[in-house]
């Protein structure tokens, strides 16, 4: 019945194609996007449907390389601030044009409260428009890798954000349903026609992109459907309903590749995927143990690490597709040290000595809190960590959730142990670090505060001597992992699915960019 479903979800989305639209991108992967405001959710599908309809200030290549976007030259006027050029003649999708006036409130948007980017741009102290095509950002210090955080930040319309009343990004956490959930209008290759959550997404060509030029794509439509089952992924792709699937179960690879209609594209990606304790609460909410917090005890979140068998994990439900993880910094980045990522073998009679030795000799409780639809086999995997802490008396309980509902819970800190991933949206070890351990940081539910670590962080944020800022990114990245409050699980390996035909060239960081795409002609 669910392969049924989705082939008369795609048969409907083809159906409304009109008839210029001769070539139609028609995609899948397990799940959506969390939202349309591309200011209040930093999470990776957020941000391939953004970047297909927005632009910034510098755009990045598949290689991830930083391009001429919304900019087309930059300079650092002094240290603490940089001057930006901006490109004339440009309009967005509903024919306003655009000014440096859309760039400073397209910044200034993204650092309000109910951004989920003001962390990633926490460094910009004022933008500023000195002429229509002129703007200057000022940061409160030096920032070495600002040009690297600032193509995270797409430009929006500050008129259309006025008329439909979002100048302030929409509060995801709080469940706000705004204008800009369901609505984009960008600078970008396509338009955004039609938004139908967790159900399809369709996007038209722009012909009127300032880009166009450079990158003379041919796709006309693009119809995104997100299908959570795996077989029924692959059932959809092999019967000719996608061009395109983002996410492969692996174990169906081969069988896609021997078909002879599609190819596999394979990449190392700059992710890694791990688990979180919350060592900072007094009292676990979801564990039986009362006026204490087992992950409070360094020797307890030791154990969890030495329980959990990457290995396995890596070889049996990733299939060999991913690398296991020591740290939390993943090779591709800057900062990357692989000592530091080296992973121990699994000692579960070592972990059941430790949990003994904090005052744990039976055990404890705990939930589990997993998405079902955002990483690759997340489920499986999840599945599997439970029975590998249960071996040594760690009984867990666990939550599967979808990912609209799953990162909230991480963000507003409602979760004891939880499945995250994070992957760079700078190329620098410092995105990591500071989003993982910055104590005030939405994406660190740990809650684990050590004042040295988050004094690292904070110094090589502005510290432009590249061997002193590396011998910090060290420190610090050692610091976190002897801190165990983090079980690093893997370091992903990327494998698309395309259909001959259709040349989509594979992006580092996982997230789609249909500029870049050609249908052979």
């Amino acid at each position: 019945m669910l392969i049924k479903r989705v082939s008369l979800i795609l048969a409907a989305a083809l159906f409304v194609t009109p008839a210029y639209a001769e070539n139609v991108l028609r995609w899948a992967s397990q799940g959506d996007a969390m939202t349309m405001d591309s200011h209040a959710q930093n999470e990776g599908q957020t941000r391939t449907f953004a970047q297909q309809v927005e632009d910034a200030l510098i755009n990045r290549k598949p290689d991830l390389s930083k391009v001429p976007g919304l900019a087309v030259s930059w300079k650092q006027t002094d240290p603490r601030t940089w001057e930006f050029k901006l490109r004339a003649g440009v309009k967005f999708h509903d024919g306003r044009a655009f000014t440096a006036d859309d760039v400073v409130f397209s910044f200034k948007r993204a650092l309000m409260p109910t951004s989920d980017l003001k962390d990633l741009i926490a460094s910009v102290a004022d933008v500023v428009a000195v002429d229509p095509l002129t703007v200057r950002i000022l940061t409160k210090a030096p920032d070495p890798i600002l040009l690297d955080e600032i193509t995270n930040i797409f430009i929006m319309s500050r008129g259309w954000a006025e008329e439909h009343k979002v100048t302030a990004p929409q509060n995801y956490n709080a469940g706000e349903e705004t204008y800009a959930v369901r609505h984009k209008n960008g600078t970008g290759p396509f338009k955004l026609e039609l938004r139908e959550p967790d159900v399809r997404t369709v996007m038209v060509k722009n012909p009127d992109w300032w880009g166009m030029k450079d990158e003379p794509h041919n796709i006309d439509r693009i119809i995104y459907t997100p299908i959570r089952n795996p077989a029924t992924r692959v059932a959809a792709l092999l019967s000719g309903e996608l061009d395109f699937l983002l996410d492969p179960p692996l174990q169906d690879l081969a069988r896609i590749e021997s078909s002879g209609m599609f190819q596999i594209q394979r990449a190392v990606s700059p992710w890694t995927i791990f688990l979180g304790m919350n060592s900072g609460r007094k009292e676990l909410t979801s564990s039986s143990v009362k006026g204490k917090n087992p992950f409070a005890d360094i020797r307890v979140r030791r154990a969890m690490n030495m329980a959990v068998d990457v290995n396995a994990i890596t070889q049996r439900i990733m299939r060999g597709l991913a690398q296991p993880a020591g740290n939390l910094v993943p090779p591709g980045v800057h900062g990357y040290d692989k000592a530091i990522d080296a992973r121990p073998a699994a000692d579960a009679e070592g972990a059941k000595k430790l949990l003994a030795e904090a005052g744990y000799p039976n055990g404890f409780d705990v939930r589990l809190d997993c998405p079902n639809d955002r990483y690759l086999n997340d489920e499986p995997i999840c599945q599997a960590i439970v029975g590998m802490l249960a071996r040594i008396g760690v009984k867990v309980t666990l939550d599967l959730k979808p990912r609209t509902l799953h990162f909230p819970k991480v963000q507003t800190k409602q979760t004891d142990f939880y499945m995250y991933g994070w992957g760079t949206d700078t190329t620098d070890a410092h995105n990591h670090l500071y989003f993982l351990a910055a104590p005030a940081s939405v994406s660190n539910a740990t809650e684990y505060a050590d004042a040295e670590l988050f004094k690292l962080i904070i110094a090589m944020a502005v510290e432009i001597d590249t061997t002193k800022r590396d011998a910090m990114i060290k420190e610090a990245s050692q610091r976190l992992r002897d801190a165990y409050s983090y079980v690093p699980l893997y370091h992903p390996e990327i494998a698309w699915a395309t259909k001959k035909g259709v040349n989509i060239p594979i992006t580092l960081d996982n997230l789609p960019h249909f500029a870049y795409a050609r249908f052979a002609k």
